[in-house]
């Protein structure tokens, strides 16, 4: 089974250089690409137990697809076997990752039903964000595309800031002589929490909000070994 994103909308606001947005990040106004992602695959059985009372038929379903061992709970490897960006190339694994440090709340290193209902709401999320700003429907987003979406957010980098981003986070190895490929789904989703993760720890040293800030040797790398 794999669930398949990233495929292309338009948002509008101004902030400072920096300043924290939600997590996830707020939706775009409604079209015609909002919705759920595409779904590919039959699961071949349910979890063991059956679904919790009330849950989502549906949402059971895709859950007791992806928990391929049968064990009630998903994995890092299941997961990133489930879940495909748009021009079909698996996540990231760091990506992947990702996502379980936020929804394993109970930090059993697992993703259970109830976490696994968040995170595919929060997925969701992100992918009518994504749609949003890949204006040229490529199914990737370019450094333009990037920017505007970050500026959205609140968050408004430098030009030098923004390349080094691209280049980071961009979907294969960049040709040194041309433009670095798109940013794919799953890598402009961590793309985005990256910086406000960042930003939000230099905010926290920042006390005066001058933009400027003093700390030392392991202060710095705290801020930048946490990162997502």
């Amino acid at each position: 089974m794999s669930l398949r994103y990233g495929t292309p909308q338009r948002h509008a606001s101004h902030a400072s250089q920096y300043r924290p947005s939600p997590a996830p990040p707020p939706r775009p106004v409604s079209s015609q690409y909002g919705g759920a992602q595409g779904y590919y695959g039959q699961p071949a059985y349910s979890a063991p137990g059956g679904p919790p009372p009330g849950a989502d038929p549906q949402l059971w379903q895709w859950f007791s697809a992806v928990d391929t061992d049968r064990s009630g709970a998903i994995s890092v490897t299941e997961l990133q076997a489930a879940l495909v960006n748009g021009n079909w190339t698996r996540f990231d694994l760091d990506t992947v990752k990702m996502l379980m440090s936020i929804f394993d709340t109970d930090r059993s290193g697992t993703i259970g039903f109830n976490e696994f209902a968040g995170l595919w709401k929060y997925i969701q999320d992100w992918q009518n964000v994504f749609r949003h700003f890949d204006r040229d429907r490529s199914g990737s987003i370019d450094g333009s595309e990037l920017s505007e979406a970050l500026r959205s957010f609140g968050y408004n980098l430098s030009p030098t800031l923004l390349s080094l981003l691209e280049q980071k986070y961009a979907s294969g190895p960049s040709d040194r002589y041309g433009p670095p490929p798109g940013i794919t789904f799953d890598r402009f989703v961590r793309a985005c929490v990256v910086v406000k993760s960042l930003t939000e720890a230099f905010q926290r040293v920042d006390t005066d909000r001058d933009g400027w800030v003093q700390m030392n040797y392991e202060q710095f790398m705290k801020i930048v070994l946490s990162a997502p």
